[in-house]
């Protein structure tokens, strides 16, 4: 894996990192005591590192496959969200995610 898919995968790592916390933190009693909350101040920091990640990647990664290749943190977020926070997984989802992991692999082979 050269240096540029690696850069890649650390954006969307980051990326599903920021948006567990941004989930933890909606448990707010308010909106005003949501943004304010440590977890959504870290969540959206980590949004912004992972946007930096993903400029770097696009310098020798061409648009039309690391975009599409972000879809693996919807995997990645209904896995956090069945495991992390007790959020409903059924059929429906797990034939989805095959078939999205599928075409992440399929476009990082290509």
């Amino acid at each position: 894996m050269n240096f540029y898919w690696t850069i890649l995968a650390a954006a969307i790592a980051t990326s599903m990192i920021g948006q567990t916390l941004l989930k933890s933190g909606a448990g707010a009693a308010d909106f005003v005591t949501q943004l304010l909350d440590w977890h959504t101040i870290i969540g959206l920091c980590l949004y912004g590192g992972a946007a930096l990640f993903y400029i770097v990647a696009l310098r020798r990664i061409p648009m039309s496959v690391a975009l599409p290749c972000t879809a693996i943190s919807y995997v990645a977020a209904a896995l956090i969200g069945h495991y992390v926070f007790a959020e409903p997984l059924g059929g429906t989802h797990i034939a989805a995610i095959a078939l999205i992991s599928v075409g992440v692999v399929l476009l990082a082979l290509a």
